[in-house]
């Protein structure tokens, strides 16, 4: 079995706490990992206009949203300014660059992406896409490689811009494989590797959290590649000791853990024998809302 950690961070109390933490633990356990950073403001608190949304409120209850992600984030945009991530975080950023950890485009704005992607102009896609590779090259000195959209939200628009970007790979779906996606009837260049596992918060209060681990291994065990989400805010802060030992415990099984560059290379080069799949909005086990599936 093969393992890839792909790393969400989401806001900026994440960034600044939840990244060194699992930064740290990660390096202690020499596991590759790739970090997602989102760059631009922490709106988090307009994020809970979705408690209308069908489903929304019950897995914040059962995921323990206000717990984990604390009160003040879930005010910022509203009652408190939104924080400027990247500008506050970057020492953290640059650290986990200087530890030999992949670093790749999670978003310029989470809440903008996720919730408005479909209802933006593209050019005001392109702004945020383009605020994002911006000062991710201020940052680290180097144009990205890799991107992840928020909430698994994609739209032919982005796939473009991604395309334009001469991006190596994305991690924008929930699938099962590599591939090249179509959708909004073009094909994109771009490879897409999807997360294939449920993340935490979509299983937490639906099985105890002493499950978790063996639900993963036994979802590994059908396929040689899989790819894991795990979020800054969760298991890089109340869930850290669960993830050092659901990592103690794989490594104990001989999972062996690969880089998500690495693999995306090794695609890259035999591209022609990639699969096309189409990407459809799809529900999804756990979320409120419409993903991005891969469709096989």
């Amino acid at each position: 079995m093969k393992l890839a950690i792909k790393i969400d961070i989401d806001t900026y109390r994440g960034t600044r706490e939840g990244v060194p933490a699992l930064a740290k633990l990660l390096k202690k356990r020499g596991i590759p990992a790739t970090f997602l950073f989102s760059l631009g403001p922490d709106n988090t608190g307009k994020a809970l206009r979705r408690i209308f949304r069908r489903g929304f409120l019950k897995k914040c209850l059962r995921s323990n949203v206000a717990g984990n992600y604390g009160i003040k984030t879930l005010l910022y945009g509203t009652l408190l300014p939104a924080p400027k991530i990247a500008k506050l975080c970057a020492a953290q950023m640059k650290a986990v660059a200087a530890d030999g950890f992949e670093c790749g485009i999670h978003c310029w704005d989470h809440f903008r992406w996720q919730d408005f992607l479909f209802t933006m102009r593209d050019s005001q896609v392109e702004t945020l896409f383009s605020n994002a590779r911006a000062e991710f090259e201020k940052i680290f000195g180097r144009e990205a490689l890799c991107c992840g959209a928020p909430g698994w939200q994609i739209s032919p628009t982005a796939l473009a811009l991604e395309d334009a970007a001469n991006l190596l790979y994305a991690s924008d779906t929930r699938g099962k494989f590599p591939f090249l996606p179509e959708m909004g009837g073009r094909i994109f260049k771009t490879i897409q590797i999807p997360s294939t596992l449920p993340t935490l918060d979509e299983v937490l209060g639906t099985v105890k959290i002493g499950q978790v681990a063996d639900m993963h291994f036994a979802e590994m065990a059908k396929t040689e590649y899989s790819v894991i989400t795990a979020h800054a805010e969760l298991e890089g802060m109340a869930y850290l000791k669960w993830f050092d030992e659901f990592l103690e415990a794989a490594q104990k099984r001989g999972v062996e853990f690969y880089s998500l560059e690495d693999r995306a290379r090794e695609l890259d080069a035999k591209r022609n024998t990639l699969p096309v799949c189409k990407i459809e909005m799809s529900p999804f086990a756990g979320r409120s809302g419409l993903l991005a599936v891969q469709q096989a």
